[in-house]
């Protein structure tokens, strides 16, 4: 063989050899991306403990893979988990701590939860609902420090909507809303926001000013649940429902849930079609030790009163989910904050499908 083609079989098989290489070490395959598609558990933990976590299932796994944030970084969330949500493949964790000063948001990476960044106090108190509202933006809830039960000022107001920048993972910009922040939902380009705090009002932002616009009069502790098939928003208050039209900002319909006058309605979630809205129906029980009982239930939008007479499934959950993917509930079931809880999973029609061990308090699901 001439030297020449010597030197071209050389060339040949060096390209072979770097192809190899680059084809096992692609930052694209499932190893290096191992939470890429699938279902983020959101275990809330015991607050006094700041043991809260985020477990991760594969949709046809039966266990799940526990504390995936501090396997891809070796330390602990430290806190209570109160949110997870995915803007623009970053993921955003709300962590409560019981101790003052060391609320935070965690920034990770969506597909392999490496921390890209950490938003600390006074940046983040108390941080509550995250939502995007753009392009590498985020809107976070904040009820701000709080107080004391005891003296009636738990709640400080106002509470603030901290403006997050997932280009340079800032906060850019607090703004100041009614007291006890929580959920949000986006409908064109305003967000809704309730509130724990007491107040009557849905906040209105403008995303694209983050200027606040007049507030819709609802009732107490507005809760947002989502918009429907016809673009209608859900808004849960006490033993009430109400349905409001977000663009001429009216209300249109309020149903009462029940007619039971101790038990609570909540931990709303709407099906894939948003033609379905699932809830529990809960109380404390005083007769026995004040345990919280309940179970689930589910009304069309279309309904003109919802009974919750007969229950969808007659057991209470720590938390509910539906997969856009499949159509499957998850249900999440704590036993105690001592020990793990686990995961029920049912078909569209109340069908137990089988159960999956989670951590501590599991109480919500992120779908990718």
């Amino acid at each position: 063989m001439n030297s020449t083609k010597t030197w071209k079989l050389a060339l040949a098989l060096l390209a072979v050899v770097n192809w190899s290489c680059n084809d096992n070490d692609d930052t694209g395959s499932p190893s290096a991306q191992p939470y890429r598609s699938g279902v983020i558990i959101r275990n809330e933990g015991n607050f006094s403990q700041n043991n809260g976590s985020l477990s991760f299932l594969n949709r046809d796994a039966k266990t799940a893979t526990y504390d995936i944030f501090s396997q891809a970084n070796q330390r602990t969330l430290t806190g209570g988990v109160h949110g997870y949500t995915e803007v623009d493949g970053k993921g955003l964790i709300l962590v409560d701590n019981s101790t003052a000063g060391q609320d935070k948001v965690e920034i990770v990476d969506g597909n392999t939860f490496q921390s890209l960044a950490t938003l600390k106090s006074p940046d983040i108190e108390n941080p509550r609902y995250a939502i995007r509202v753009g392009a590498n933006k985020a809107y976070v809830s904040c009820w701000d420090v709080s107080g004391d039960f005891n003296n009636g000022t738990f709640y400080k107001d106002p509470g603030y909507i901290a403006v997050i920048d997932l280009g340079t993972n800032t906060v850019t910009k607090k703004i100041q809303v009614p007291k006890g922040p929580e959920t949000m939902v986006m409908a064109g380009t305003e967000i809704f926001v309730g509130s724990a705090g007491g107040v009557k009002n849905v906040t209105v932002i403008d995303a694209a000013t983050d200027q606040v616009k007049p507030p819709i009069e609802i009732g107490n502790n507005p809760n947002l649940i989502g918009l429907d098939a016809n673009g209608k928003l859900w808004i849960s208050s006490g033993r009430e429902v109400i349905r409001v039209n977000p663009q001429t900002k009216a209300i249109e319909n309020r149903l009462k849930v029940g007619t039971s006058t101790t038990k609570s309605p909540g931990t709303f979630r709407l099906s894939p079609d948003l033609q379905t809205v699932y809830f529990v129906y809960s109380f404390y029980d005083a007769a026995d030790n004040f345990r919280q009982k309940g179970e689930t239930y589910r009304f069309s939008i279309n309904d003109t009163s919802i009974p919750a007479a007969t229950p969808f499934i007659n057991r209470l959950f720590s938390g509910l989910g539906v997969d856009p993917q499949t159509g499957i509930l998850y249900a999440g079931f704590t036993p105690s904050l001592a020990q793990a809880g686990y995961v029920y999973r049912y078909q569209s029609n109340g069908t137990l499908i089988d159960s999956v061990k989670a951590e501590i308090g599991p109480s919500g699901f992120y779908f990718k």
